[in-house]
């Protein structure tokens, strides 16, 4: 099973704690293998690859946005703790910024969210859009996998939220909410949902 390379980091000291304590103090050891385990299934990386055409999820997760601002669409998806957290490309394109924004650490779940700590990246292609990984409550770590330049194919890992959070999808303004395929309280998986259409005219379905 692939694994995010944080996630090692996280799981050393209990799994060294475990075979430290092995000899002397048995419960503790189990215990202490038991959250090494169940680090490493956290940050467990699958291999995603579409299904079919279309901008596909950001996240693992359950929609939990859908609104407008202006004239964009924005989709959120909500992560919690048993879901994978390695985030994808929602589209293929070109890299043209990625940013850091400073903030609160809200639950990621509330309208307070919209005010947390971000890492926004932004893509040209065919669809141009863009993707804010948000921090929540909990969350202190959002790692970023890919720079300004690079080519990205849909699906392919661009980043990944330590501890959880909320991913949102900011379309172009040619979509509205009537051409997603998505309303909040869906499941959805990265790289493999597809949440919206390929190509669309403004204001059809």
């Amino acid at each position: 099973m692939r694994i995010v390379s944080d996630g090692w980091r996280y799981a050393m000291p209990p799994g060294l704690l475990a075979t430290l304590a092995l000899p002397i103090a048995p419960v503790v050891a189990v215990a202490s293998a038991g959250i090494a385990a169940v680090i490493v299934w956290f940050f467990r990386d699958p291999n995603r690859s579409p299904r079919a055409d279309g901008i596909v999820s950001p996240a693992d997760g359950r929609v939990s946005v859908v609104r407008s601002a202006g004239d964009r669409v924005r989709i959120g998806v909500f992560m919690n703790v048993t879901d994978v957290h390695v985030n994808r490309a929602p589209a293929s394109g070109t890299v043209t910024a990625v940013t850091h924004q400073s903030g609160a650490y809200r639950p990621a779940f509330s309208k307070d969210s919209d005010r947390n700590e971000r890492v926004t990246i932004e893509l040209d292609g065919p669809v141009p859009l863009k993707m804010e990984l948000i921090a929540g409550w909990f969350a202190r770590r959002i790692s970023p996998y890919v720079s300004p330049g690079e080519q990205v194919d849909r699906g392919d890992r661009v980043g990944h939220i330590a501890f959880g959070s909320r991913v949102d999808v900011v379309l172009p303004p040619s979509y509205d909410e009537s051409n997603l395929l998505v309303d909040v309280g869906d499941r959805v998986r990265a790289g493999e949902t597809i949440i919206a259409p390929p190509e669309v005219s403004h204001g059809t379905s």
